[in-house]
């Protein structure tokens, strides 16, 4: 019997139940791992609050993100044994994956044997972040030396990958918070630049960062009211990619501000770079140097143990952390 968290219901974090059930053993092209860190992601509090993409089949398993041991390979598995440290990208179906736990059954595609310096913590850490990150800057924005990059929602620990991301790129980093409150704590995880959008004029701050001219790309994970504020502050030919939706409030879409600036607006979702192997080789190759060189790091925020998943969701929803949360298996 594994120990693993599981819901019946949707709700707040108090849905979340640590249960002993059996897992089987992997399936032809699936990796078994025994789980020490386990990375949390919005996109599991907003499946467990029935705001997510996917619905739930109860009881349902959840999470995205491991890293661990293999205890086990299944039929024409190549590549990994029993005793190989490994982290987990992201499955494409939350519940199925289901990372929550002390023991996993992950498609071999999606094991990587990251480098030997990372610990579980950090390991944990990595995959959705990157990918999400990379995926969306380099793959699809082209994002390049002397670009503007404005990130949204940047004490996450996706707005965190993409400073490191852009970094590598050669981009000047702009980013949103809504107070000042965490200004330093983000000039300090890499941004060159910090605009409390509840303090200060966006538009006005991008424009005297690019001499007028607008940032190239916005990377968005919130929408609403600020979605004008952003498309106003792109160059012309700019990007605006929308990753999130976070804001609970309507989205308006500023037609003249687009049609003016000839602004590509491109929704984006991680799966496009996961359900795609040659893409996903490309930017699993790109982040594993970044990692293996130190240009990648990822942020740890706070760790938790399993026994605690509902006060690490708890905090997670804070939006007190400015990194990543983790909890140990």
């Amino acid at each position: 019997m594994t120990r693993v968290v599981r819901i019946h219901q949707y709700g707040d974090a108090s849905v979340l139940e640590i249960e002993d059930i059996e897992v089987s053993a992997p399936a032809d092209g699936e990796v078994q791992i025994a789980v020490k860190a386990i990375g949390l992601n919005r996109a599991e509090v907003m499946f467990r609050n029935h705001a997510y993409l996917q619905l739930a089949t109860f009881p349902s398993r959840l999470g995205y993100e491991a890293a661990g041991i293999v205890q086990g390979v299944g039929a024409t598995v190549s590549g990994f044994k029993p005793g190989d440290l490994v982290s987990v990208i992201p499955a494409l179906d939350i519940a199925r994956g289901g990372t929550y736990g002390e023991l996993v059954n992950v498609p071999a595609r999606l094991v990587v044997k990251h480098p030997v310096t990372l610990s579980f913590d950090a390991a944990a850490a990595v995959w959705m972040q990157y990918v999400t990150a990379w995926g969306a800057l380099v793959e699809q924005a082209k994002l390049s030396a002397g670009d503007t990059v404005i990130v949204t929602a940047a004490s996450s620990s996706v707005g965190l990958a993409a400073f490191q991301v852009a970094r590598m790129m050669g981009a000047t980093i702009v980013a949103t918070t809504r107070t000042r409150a965490k200004r330093q704590a983000l000039l300090d995880a890499g941004a060159h630049h910090v605009v409390a959008i509840e303090e200060e004029d966006l538009v006005e701050k991008v424009m005297a960062v690019t001499g007028g001219r607008g940032a190239r790309v916005v990377f968005d994970a919130v929408g609403g009211p600020s979605f004008e504020r952003l498309t106003a502050s792109i160059a012309r030919g700019g990007i605006l990619i929308q990753y999130g939706a976070l804001s609970p409030e309507p989205t308006p879409f500023p037609l003249f501000a687009v049609l003016a600036k000839s602004v590509t607006v491109k929704g984006y979702l991680y799966s496009e770079i996961v359900s795609d192997d040659t893409i996903l080789n490309r930017v699993r190759a790109g982040i594993v140097d970044g990692l293996t060189s130190g240009a990648l790091k990822p942020k740890i925020a706070r760790t938790f143990t399993l026994d605690q998943i509902q006060e690490a969701h708890r905090y997670l929803e804070s939006n007190e952390q400015i990194g990543k949360v983790i909890v140990r298996v």
